[in-house]
């Protein structure tokens, strides 16, 4: 079995730094452009269904958080329903694909105000056949990141 450990953070572009870790320490504001993707590598063998199809979620991500935010500034008290909704219709639309894995949404966002935000994952996985992608959004007052897991089974 194939299993490796993965580290990684949601804002900026990070480089390989083995065979198994790769990294992307967070940063700072344009670390990464807008709308800007990160993906791991994959060499899954196998039927279609049990292909991580990223360009497919990618669109996801991104549909799903222009859904919610658009259209919108910046409003503390309105964060939380945001990120249920943008993790909530992500889950939905994955599942509704009907490929055999088990997914992990998670979703941030920050008000733009020059703070930093750091942030990291782990998992232990099949690095053959799991994987995880990243989309950074932003408009003129905030940035949303959101990140899908996909396992297996």
């Amino acid at each position: 079995q194939n299993c490796s450990h993965r580290v990684s953070a949601s804002c900026s572009l990070g480089q390989r730094s083995g065979k198994r870790l790769v990294r992307h320490p967070l940063a700072h504001e344009g670390a990464l452009s807008k709308d800007r993707a990160m993906e791991d590598d994959f060499d899954v063998s196998g039927a279609d269904e049990a292909l991580f199809a990223k360009e497919e979620i990618n669109a996801i991500i991104k549909e799903s958080i222009e859904m919610s935010l658009s259209k919108t500034s910046y409003v503390g008290a309105k964060v939380g329903q945001w990120t249920s909704s943008i993790v909530e219709t992500c889950m939905k639309r994955l599942t509704a694909m009907n490929k055999p894995f088990k997914y992990v949404v998670s979703c941030i966002i920050m008000q733009k105000n020059g703070a930093g935000l750091h942030t990291a994952s782990a998992c232990y996985w099949d690095s053959t056949s799991d994987g995880s992608i990243t989309l950074r959004w932003e408009n003129k007052t905030m940035y949303c990141i959101a990140t899908v897991f996909a396992m297996a089974i």
